[in-house]
C-alpha cells in the first residue's frame, strides 16, 4: 500500500464547512451521544479555524426522531445538547412525514440549534422500518423527493446532507434513485453505507456500490460506509471508490483513539497507528464511564450506561469471562477502576483486535408498512402517525 494519503480528497465541504481530514463519525444509537462523541474529538485533536477545539473530522449525534423534537421531548432536547467546542454542530434527523421534517429543520434553524442537518435513510431496525422511516423510506421515491424538498427549503443556510443503505434488499435497489432525486432536491453530500437494509450489518459491505454511486452524482461530495475497521481501511475504501471521504461506525467502539489513527493517516503518516496497552485503555474506559456520568448528572447511570461498551473495549485482550461479567455489572466509577486494576494492565496491544465489533446479523427479514413494497411511488397512508415520539434510535 502507498504510504501517502490520497491528497486530492484531504478536504470535504459540507456547504460552509471544510472537513478535514474528510472523516465523519457516523450517528448510532445510545453511542454518539455527547460524551462519546467528546472522546473521539478529543483523540481527533486539532481546531476549527475560527478557534474552538472543535477536533478535526465531523462527528454527529445519534439520531433525533422530527416528532420528538418538534414536541419538545425532553430526552430529544438533551440528545441535542452540544459542548461548546463542538464545530460544527451536527444533528441526525429521523421523519417519515414531510411537514413534521419540515417543521423540525425549521426549529433547528431559527433557535439556532445545529450548523448541519444529517437525515437517516439508512437505519434498518424494524421500529423504525416498519413506521416507513429509515432504509425503507427510499423506496418510495415521491415521498422521498418531498422529505428532502421540506427539509432543504426549511433549512435556509445550514446544509442538509443524508445518509442511506443501497435499498431494502436484492430485489429492491434504490441508491442510484435516490442519489439523483437527492441532487435534484439541493442536498448537499451522501453518505451511502454499501448494505441492504435485508443485511442489516452481516456480511461484506459492498463498495462497488459507493463507486458507482459516486459516478452517478458528480455533482455533490459521495461519502463512503461500511467495513472500516482501520485508518488504512479508510484509504483503501477512498482510493477504491473515488469516494470524498469516510463514515465511521461500528469501527469505533471501544476504540475512539481510531480517529486519531485517521487524521494521521489522512496527513499522509500512516505508520503513525494507536495500539494502546490495556493499562491506556482502561484509563480510556474510566474517562468514558466518567464523561457519561457527567452529562446525566448521575454517576450510577453513566457507569450503567457505560456498560454495553465494556466487551468493545477489552476486545482481544487477556481477560477471563468471570471478570469481564463482573466489569459489565458495575455501578460506580470506584468500582470500575477497582475492577480494572486487578488486570493485567501490562498488557500490550493484542494482535487480530481491530475487527469487526458490534452487531453481524444479516439475511434478516425486513419489517415494512402493509403494501409497501407495491407501488415505488405511491405514499397514502404516510402521515405523521408514523412518526416515532422518542430520540435515540
Amino acid at each position: 500500500m502507498p504510504t501517502t494519503a490520497p491528497t486530492e480528497h484531504r478536504t470535504l465541504q459540507i456547504g460552509p464547512h471544510a472537513v478535514q481530514p474528510p472523516v465523519v463519525l457516523a450517528p448510532m444509537a445510545g453511542i454518539t451521544n455527547a460524551p462519546f462523541r467528546t472522546l473521539c474529538r478529543s483523540f481527533a485533536g486539532g481546531e476549527s479555524k475560527d478557534g474552538a477545539s472543535g477536533g478535526k473530522g465531523l462527528f454527529v449525534s445519534e439520531m433525533i426522531t422530527t416528532r420528538a423534537l418538534v414536541e419538545r421531548n425532553e430526552k430529544t432536547m438533551q440528545l441535542i445538547h452540544f459542548d461548546a467546542t463542538e464545530k460544527p454542530r451536527s444533528i441526525q434527523l429521523y421523519g417519515v412525514d414531510p411537514a413534521t421534517v419540515g417543521k423540525a429543520v425549521r426549529m433547528i434553524a431559527e433557535e439556532g440549534l445545529a450548523d448541519h442537518i444529517d437525515l437517516n435513510f439508512g437505519c434498518p431496525v424494524p421500529k423504525v422500518t416498519r413506521k416507513g422511516g429509515g432504509s425503507a423510506l427510499p423506496y418510495k421515491r415521491h415521498l422521498l423527493r418531498a422529505i428532502l424538498r421540506e427539509a432543504v427549503s426549511g433549512a435556509g443556510d445550514l446544509p442538509v446532507t443524508m445518509k442511506m443503505r443501497k435499498g431494502i434488499d436484492d430485489d429492491h435497489i434504490t441508491y442510484l434513485d435516490a442519489g439523483r432525486i437527492a441532487v435534484e432536491e439541493g442536498v448537499t453530500s451522501i453518505a451511502l453505507h454499501g448494505r441492504t437494509a435485508a443485511q442489516h450489518y452481516g456480511g461484506t459491505a459492498d463498495w462497488e456500490a459507493i463507486a458507482r454511486l459516486k459516478e452517478h452524482v458528480p455533482e455533490i461530495p459521495v461519502l463512503g460506509n461500511g467495513d472500516i475497521w482501520s485508518a488504512r481501511d479508510a484509504l483503501r475504501m477512498v482510493r477504491e471508490t473515488g469516494c470524498d471521504g469516510v463514515v465511521v461506525g461500528r469501527g469505533c467502539l471501544g476504540r475512539p483513539w481510531l480517529f486519531a489513527d485517521l487524521v494521521a493517516a489522512f496527513e499522509g503518516r500512516t505508520d503513525d497507528v494507536a495500539r494502546p496497552s490495556l493499562g491506556e485503555v482502561a484509563d480510556v474506559m474510566v474517562r468514558h464511564a466518567t464523561l457519561l456520568g457527567e452529562w446525566i448528572g448521575d454517576e450510577a447511570r453513566g457507569v450503567i450506561d457505560f456498560r454495553k461498551h465494556v466487551a468493545w473495549y477489552l476486545k482481544g485482550f487477556a481477560v477471563g469471562s468471570e471478570m469481564r461479567k463482573r466489569l459489565a455489572i458495575t455501578s460506580s466509577l470506584e468500582e470500575l477502576r477497582t475492577g480494572l486494576d486487578e488486570l493485567d494492565l501490562a498488557q500490550p496491544w493484542p494482535t487480530g483486535a481491530d475487527g469487526p465489533r458490534g452487531r453481524t446479523s444479516g439475511n434478516n427479514r425486513v419489517v415494512l408498512p402493509d403494501g409497501w413494497l407495491k407501488d415505488p411511488y405511491d405514499c397514502a397512508g404516510v402521515s405523521e402517525d408514523a412518526e416515532l415520539d422518542t430520540s435515540g434510535g
